[in-house]
């Protein structure tokens, strides 16, 4: 199961236990503050999915490896490159 398979399932079933508790699908009878707890539940959810992506990139970012060997690879190419564009006519 891919990862977006597991967050959209995990979705769907918050919204229908939401939807269910929200419209009183099931006959129950909710205090009022469990009510005030249920109904911005959403948004909750929100925040919280925020403040988590905010966390995984801050700590993505943080621990980002430097590839020296990668980028003065790439530094050689560039140069082979404007050296054979060069010899074909085009100015730099």
């Amino acid at each position: 199961m891919t990862k977006l398979a597991q967050w959209l399932l995990g979705l769907v079933l918050l919204g229908t236990a939401w939807g269910a508790l929200t419209f009183d699908l099931l006959g129950l009878k909710i205090p009022a503050p469990c009510w005030q707890v249920v109904w911005p539940f959403p948004v909750y959810l929100l925040v919280a999915f925020g403040c988590y992506s905010l966390a995984t990139i801050g700590y993505r970012v943080a621990t980002f490896n430097d590839c020296e060997t990668a980028a003065h690879e790439l530094q050689e190419q560039i140069k082979e490159a404007k050296k054979d564009l060069s010899r074909k006519g085009l100015k730099f």
